[in-house]
């Protein structure tokens, strides 16, 4: 989908339109930009009772996706009129479309001009918005959804908050809640980063105050991409050298985008008016108001030096528009632990309200609160007796930290449950399950700040706090959580920073005797060179501290390694660079275990098919290893035992293990520890019937392994394989190559008897389709062409037809096999892209060369996305979609079992 804007913009996306949809339309509509845009989200029994249970208002205008939009519930600035308007239409659309029970979403288009009202579309089911509206009202709508669907009226059902209520009662709700997207642009730098009518974030934060100002901050900085706020920080540009020039800040406002919201702020320092921004960005002048109050305070922030010198008065206002500890700090150049002791003696602290669906009116029993400024606070007292702990979750999804981690949380709350010890769940994740008001028994949706987290200790005094389910965002905490006087349960902060520092690890691994290739640390490209000719050729360079992959390349000489240091990131004694020797073609091997500081248990190894460069989140694996010999294995299992002792883990780790292969000889090395859950440990768990993180948060509170009776591997009888999904189709034109860094999105399962069936319902669950018959581009790397000789060999036996460039060509005609050539794009027409276009391709085998030298590859791999043509990057992907096209040609209908008679 897109906005055209001329006759060749509009010629364009038809014709990708068309090609795209599945029954080959296209739908064409009036422009709407700069409307403003709002949802309804309402609920209809078989007895015709509809209720609405929130209306949501878009801060951005039409234009711009409502999942890549800032959204605030409840809607602002509608006047009754027109919100009576809207209800009406909202329920005249249910019933003429015919939903006659469940949950609907409506999203509406009022013309800000003249008050003209047209429904942009309606989903029939629920959403993304109702997982929204249910977090932000309370109202669990799938739940009521599902009992509706099996006959029940709302007037039979009860409100599980209110124990009074019934879900016939519409909710009411006295705060305010602010969902940010949070967007990944800087792992697809090709891509464009303008906001359009195709959504493009990867996740979101959802933040509740008393006022749109208050959850705005919040939510600000539940975002954890280095702001605290609307202003303030490291991230803050304003007052430094480089401060945005009054153009940059017209072409920010003028062109959505991920900055925008910081922007404006930027443009009321500038002195820009409210109405000049409203004339260029079409938002609401409500909104912009609020934004220029949020400036105006900070200005008399500003304005003082000292903490010591600020009024009481000013501060507990700064604290109610949502302004963070750290914020203050860095305006008064102080720690933000100074901030939050002045707030303290002062009596400025964070009290915490219910979310209970009626306002307050009726006494709510489900313990879910968001934080404020105000007098009373309404959590429960601590009951005699009774263990409380915390768990952090992950915040919002994102390329390296999505719902894996989510899972982990929500099995550590279950197993809390079981020992009947008080869960505290504190995320601000809108999407995941750990959010549900059930799954903890006190759900506190709040930032994952150190702040945020000490205000709700020091309320709810658990006995402990889990850091090591939700991924990097509580481990970034653990250590001022550590320090503020948080008892971190499980593997202690110490040994989590021995894991992650150079030096530390390496000592480790000596007295441990165990290898770890060839590496160094630099802080500066002169030191980068000497130890990459002292390692040798190729290196792997990375920042320390990355989740991700984030900042990871490869380098194959001097030149590329100078380029990196120079342009891709500042090296310093604080940010060293990390370099290690890259093992070309190695196996890379995850593995996923548990210790109670006396019994270490493996919970699964997997052996990865793409080689060792591609990011572990990226690459396919399969448990158990399918190629690697047993002693091998066994190595590798001896080599965990031994970590997990030296580093007392109590809980969850992840190792990761590179496999050289030369001849007959396998040398094992050691690529990271991770003292936490990985998010490999849902994929493990569901392949052997057991739930490591369940176990993992057992062992934390004091319960061995041999008392859980989970004392030994479980080896399964067969293959499970995990394969990554990616987001490339919101991003045309970028490179689809696999590499260091991490850019999938998400991830599926495949199970069957052996590997290759197995690695096929992967494919297929992945939303790639091996075809079965057709033609398949082949173009391999030098170096490489040679291996795909006998694969190549087999594809023709099965019928297909093999067709190539030049230099792969001559390979495999040499070889005595059949090929088709194809012109390289610089050769003319028609070439490869040409035989795409028409559907003459099914499927594309092509690996990038090492020396980067991409660009005609880079242009064919991004066009199988455009045009839907399956594409393998690596060498051992392609070598396993051979061997499943073959299994597929024995069993072209892989048995469906249900995954309970597989673990049975």
């Amino acid at each position: 989908g897109g906005i055209a804007y001329n006759i060749e913009e509009f010629e364009d996306k038809v014709r990708r339109g068309l090609a795209l949809s599945p029954i080959s339309e296209v739908l064409l509509e009036e422009s709407i930009l700069g409307w403003k845009e709002y949802e309804m989200e309402v609920m209809r029994d078989n007895a015709d009772n509809v209720v609405i249970i929130c209306a949501i208002e878009n801060f951005d205008p039409m234009g711009v996706h409502t999942g890549d939009s800032i959204t605030v519930a409840p809607a602002q600035t509608l006047s009754d009129r027109e919100y009576q308007r809207m209800r009406d239409a909202t329920i005249a659309v249910m019933r003429a479309i015919g939903v006659e029970t469940g949950g609907s979403n409506v999203q509406f288009a009022i013309n800000p001009d003249n008050g003209r009202m047209v429904v942009i579309e309606m989903n029939p089911r629920v959403s993304r918005s109702s997982a929204l509206a249910s977090k932000a009202t309370g109202f669990p709508i799938a739940k009521i959804a599902a009992k509706l669907a099996v006959g029940y009226r709302l007037d039979e059902i009860s409100n599980d908050i209110t124990r009074e209520t019934l879900a016939c009662f519409e909710p009411t709700i006295d705060y305010v809640v602010t969902k940010i997207p949070r967007w990944t642009f800087e792992k697809f730098p090709e891509a464009d980063p303008t906001l359009t009518v195709q959504m493009k974030s990867v996740g979101e934060t959802m933040a509740i105050g008393r006022t749109f100002r208050e959850s705005l901050q919040k939510a600000l900085r539940g975002l954890e991409i280095g702001h605290f706020g609307l202003g303030g920080g490291k991230k803050d540009l304003w007052g430094t050298a480089h401060q945005p020039a009054p153009d940059d800040i017209l072409s920010k406002l003028a062109i959505p985008n991920a900055e925008r919201i910081f922007y404006l702020r930027y443009a009321l320092k500038h002195g820009m008016s409210v109405e000049q921004i409203h004339e260029v960005t079409d938002i609401d002048p409500w909104f912009l108001r609020n934004i220029e109050q949020i400036v105006l305070l900070e200005n008399e922030l500003r304005g003082y030096q000292r903490l010591e010198d600020v009024p009481e008065e000013l501060l507990r206002r700064a604290k109610r528009n949502g302004f963070s500890d750290e914020q203050l700090a860095g305006w008064w150049s102080c720690g933000q632990l100074d901030v939050r002791e002045r707030r303290r003696q002062l009596g400025i602290v964070a009290t915490f309200k219910q979310v209970d669906t009626c306002a307050a009116e009726f006494e709510a029993f489900t313990p879910y609160y968001y934080s404020t400024y105000e007098q009373e606070d309404e959590t429960p007292a601590k009951r005699e007796g009774v263990r409380r702990v915390m768990i952090l979750g992950g915040g919002p999804n994102r390329i390296g930290q999505g719902i894996e981690f989510d899972y982990c949380c929500c099995q550590a709350a279950f197993a809390l449950r079981d020992l009947g010890i008080e869960s505290i769940m504190v995320n601000s994740n809108p999407e995941t399950v750990s959010t549900d008001y059930d799954t903890s028994d006190h759900l506190f949706f709040e930032p994952l700040t150190t702040e945020d987290v000490l205000n709700i200790w020091d309320r709810m005094s658990p006995d402990g706090a889990i850091v090591q389910f939700g991924g990097q965002t509580p481990l970034n905490l653990a250590r001022g959580l550590e320090a503020a006087g948080v008892k971190i349960i499980g593997t202690s902060p110490d040994m989590i920073d021995a894991a992650e520092d150079r030096k530390r690890f390496q000592a480790i691994l000596d007295v441990l005797q165990l290898h770890q290739p060839p590496n160094g640390t630099a802080i500066s490209t002169e030191g980068a060179c000497t130890i990459a000719n002292r390692i040798g050729y190729p290196v792997l360079v990375r920042p320390s501290y990355v989740l991700g992959g984030r900042g990871m390349e490869i380098c194959y000489d001097q030149q590329s390694l100078e380029r990196y240091m120079g342009a891709a990131v500042e090296a310093s004694a604080e940010k060293p660079v990390l370099i290690d020797k890259f093992l070309e073609d190695a196996i890379e091997v995850d593995v996923d275990a548990i210790s109670d500081g006396e019994t270490t248990v493996i919970g699964g190894v997997m052996e990865h098919i793409e080689e060792a460069g591609v990011h572990s989140g990226d690459s396919a694996c399969a448990l158990p290893p399918y190629s690697l010999p047993g002693h091998v294995v066994d190595e590798i299992r001896l080599a965990t035992h031994k970590l997990a002792a030296a580093l007392q883990v109590r809980g969850l780790m992840n190792i990761q293990f590179a496999v050289k292969v030369e001849g007959d000889q396998y040398t094992v090395y050691i690529l990271e520890v991770n003292p936490r859950a990985s998010r490999t440990s849902p994929f493990v768990s569901k392949a052997i019937g057991h739930s490591l993180a369940r176990i993992a948060a057992k062992v934390m509170v004091g319960v061995s392994l041999k008392e859980q009776g989970f004392t030994k591997e479980v080896v399964p009888s067969y293959t499970s394989v995990k394969e990554s999904v990616f987001p490339f189709s919101r991003f045309m034109g970028v490179d689809i190559v696999l590499g260091p860094e991490m850019r999938s999105t998400g991830e599926v399962m495949g199970i069957d008897s052996d590997f290759p069936l197995a690695f096929a319902k992967s494919q297929l669950a992945a939303g790639t389709r091996l075809p079965m018959q057709g033609r398949i581009f082949v173009s391999i790397a030098a170096g490489r062409k040679e291996r795909m000789i006998e694969p190549v060999r087999k594809l023709l036996q099965m019928g297909y037809r093999i067709v190539s460039t030049s230099g792969t060509a001559k390979v495999f005609q040499e070889a005595g096999i059949t090929v088709e050539v194809v012109k390289k794009l610089h050769e003319g027409r028609p070439n490869l892209l040409d035989q795409m276009a028409n559907g003459e391709i099914q499927m594309i085998l092509n690996t990038p060369s090492g020396k980067g030298a991409r660009t005609d590859e880079g242009r064919i791999r991004a066009a199988s996305v455009t045009y839907g043509v399956p594409c393998v990057t690596t060498l051992p992907g392609c070598l396993a979609v051979v061997q499943s096209l073959e299994a597929l040609r024995v069993h072209p209908n892989p048995r469906v079992k249900a995954i309970q008679d597989w673990i049975a």
